[in-house]
């Protein structure tokens, strides 16, 4: 199963038996069983019916609202699976400031040595682009991981190492566009784009999943508790952000998308993809979260999008005393 993306603007959902059935105008655009979508994410002006929503509900279908350009609005999901027992348990861990301080500690490390992992895997195919004073850099902050405690100071260990790695992130990016730094809300350019809508739909599966499995997904630990945003989904993101950063590489570098693939909106300066090619990222997108890779630690074939439930499973064990937590971990 995966994601349905809709993009159409002015179609609208409607619902035949347990069927979901897409229309512009007179025009079926698609009829698809519920039984094989898990999400739907609609962008921009994409109508729903009442029942559409209803059977969405009874098959446990999370639907999530974003602007055309990509920005997540808000989710619609059923009020199944709420786990109070574990919710009790992370609520009672966000209080424990030695517990909150190792998982931070963690989150970061796994996502400084993806970072450095990603680039590694780069130098390796490029040994013509110098990268080692980048790489240098992030093993450092790596070290330097080990003499902190304090959430403060880890943030700022991982500030540290963002400045380096998307320093040299830039000399990753070949062939037409150019990556001078790492710009976001909004993006200025066609890479920081594609970094930052990357980021956004990791973080909307992650958030649908977490609740899924009855977490608390506004209750973090290394982000701190803030209105609206799912800050336990922002803690598990960050092992994954060298996901995007590599599939981002992958699109850019393969020349998959083109300058005329983007837009500038003119009123925030934000870069876009257009339509035509937001459809071709998410046909690239979905193959690259179902491609199967050997599991480091389970030895059997899995996914990216497995691999968040994965952790996620991983961290409701940790958060409930019953193992330790072990991140995911992009390989050489």
């Amino acid at each position: 199963m995966a994601n349905l993306y809709l993009t159409e603007q002015g179609s609208v959902i409607t619902k035949t038996g347990n069927r979901l059935i897409v229309r512009k105008d007179d025009e079926v655009l698609l009829d698809v069983q519920c039984s094989k979508i898990d999400s739907i994410l609609i962008f921009g002006n994409v109508q729903f019916t009442t029942q559409s929503v209803n059977e969405l509900f009874e098959h446990g279908i999370e639907l999530a609202l974003l602007s055309k350009s990509g920005r997540l609005k808000g989710q619609l999901t059923s009020p199944f699976t709420k786990n109070i027992d574990l919710r009790i348990e992370q609520f009672g861990k966000y209080n424990d400031d030695l517990f909150k301080e190792n998982l931070s500690r963690v989150i970061v490390k796994s996502k400084i040595t993806n970072c450095f992992n990603v680039m590694k895997s780069f130098a390796v195919n490029h040994p013509e682009i110098d990268l080692k004073g980048e790489l240098t850099a992030l093993d450092s902050s790596i070290k330097n991981l080990e003499s902190t405690a304090s959430i403060p100071s880890l943030r700022g260990i991982e500030g540290n190492a963002a400045r380096a790695y998307f320093g040299g992130f830039g000399k990753m990016v070949l062939g037409e566009f150019l990556f001078e730094g790492r710009k976001k809300r909004p993006a200025t350019d066609p890479v920081n784009a594609l970094l930052s809508f990357g980021y956004t739909l990791f973080f909307n599966e992650i958030s649908s999943l977490l609740d899924g499995l009855g977490f608390d997904p506004y209750l973090g630990y290394f982000h701190n508790a803030e209105y609206g945003r799912a800050s336990l989904a922002s803690d598990l993101q960050e092992e994954f952000r060298a996901v995007v950063d590599r599939f981002t590489l992958y699109l850019v570098n393969n020349r998959m998308l083109k300058e005329n693939d983007f837009y500038r909106n003119p009123q925030t300066g934000g870069m876009y993809l257009v339509r035509d090619a937001m459809k071709k990222y998410f046909a690239e997108y979905e193959k690259y979260l179902e491609h199967e890779f050997m599991h480091p630690e389970r030895e059997e074939k899995t996914t990216v999008r497995k691999c968040f439930r994965i952790q996620a499973e991983k961290l409701a064990k940790h958060i409930k005393g019953e193992a330790e937590y072990s991140p995911y971990k992009v390989e050489i």
